[in-house]
């Protein structure tokens, strides 16, 4: 294993990375065959692509196994919802070790022009027209993602809060049961409909959102921030400065692959100090 895979998947990661992978059965021909890749280098050449933004046939001949099968094995994990259940891990993961922090969070969206068009895109009206995709988050108090979706780039932020907050899992605490809602929600004018603000109360959630012509965006922004703030790491990782994948579980992925390398970072930063011979987690190139 080179000094490359062991920085850009480290072995915390990959623990965590094989409760979710499915096992595989290599089925060799008679006559021996070539040997499979290894699914460490095959991830860390994925997270290559996403943190670098480089194209599949860009990617350099160090990790071993060939673009072709290094994007097959993206695609069938994509299938299988691996970077889902990654992402899922992760948070459990955060959640008992107490780093979330539940009493405010904040949802944004991030438009972003889509390249090669596909599923859930459309006009987007801050980009004269062009074709483009929403991505639509909610994250605790420092930041960590907590909900993530995508939409065509005409959706409006509102319509976007009832699944945000829906798709929240129940993800587990240090002590006591698992953890799907916060206690308040900020938000900016974007999201101030009365039926939001009941469709929270009505669920135990306080409506923080600023009212249009009534309360200043800069107020509110004091604990806002912070998802402004996640957009900046999660366009750390270049492949999402655009979106250039035509299949919108492929764009869902790479969003899903960056907010587990975000909490990851968070992770190797507050475990106990690694021995000079280790490395730390190489998420900082998305934060």
């Amino acid at each position: 294993m080179t000094d490359l895979v062991q920085r850009l998947v480290p072995d915390e990661l990959w623990v965590l990375f094989r409760r979710v992978v499915p096992p595989t059965e290599v089925k060799r021909p008679q006559g021996g065959g070539r040997r499979r890749a290894g699914d460490r280098e095959t991830l860390a050449a994925i997270i290559f692509v996403a943190t670098t933004g480089c194209t599949w046939r860009q990617l350099p001949p160090v990790f071993g196994p060939a673009w072709p099968t290094v994007y097959r094995r993206f695609a069938q994990w994509s299938r299988a919802r691996v970077w889902a259940r990654l992402y899922r891990v992760v948070l459990d993961e955060l959640g008992a070790r107490g780093e979330l922090d539940w009493p405010r969070c904040a949802i944004d969206s991030v438009s972003m022009r889509a390249a090669k068009g596909g599923p859930l895109t459309g006009p987007n009206p801050t980009d004269r027209g062009k074709l483009g995709s929403k991505i639509h988050l909610i994250t605790d108090r420092n930041g960590l993602p907590l909900s993530l979706g995508i939409s065509g780039a005409k959706m409006h932020d509102s319509l976007g809060l009832e699944p945000l907050v829906r798709g929240i899992p129940p993800i587990r605490s240090r002590r006591g049961p698992r953890r799907r809602r916060p206690a308040k929600l900020h938000a900016d004018k974007g999201y101030d409909y009365d039926r939001l603000r009941r469709w929270l109360r009505k669920r135990g959630i306080r409506p923080r959102i600023a009212r249009k012509g009534v309360e200043s965006s800069r107020r509110l922004g004091r604990h806002r921030w912070v998802v402004e703030r996640t957009v900046a790491w999660l366009a750390g990782c270049r492949r999402l400065h655009r979106r250039y994948e035509r299949k919108a579980e492929h764009f869902l992925a790479f969003i899903a692959i960056a907010a587990s390398l975000i909490g990851c970072r968070r992770l190797t930063q507050h475990r106990t100090p690694p021995a000079p011979d280790q490395t730390t987690c190489p998420s900082d190139t998305c934060a």
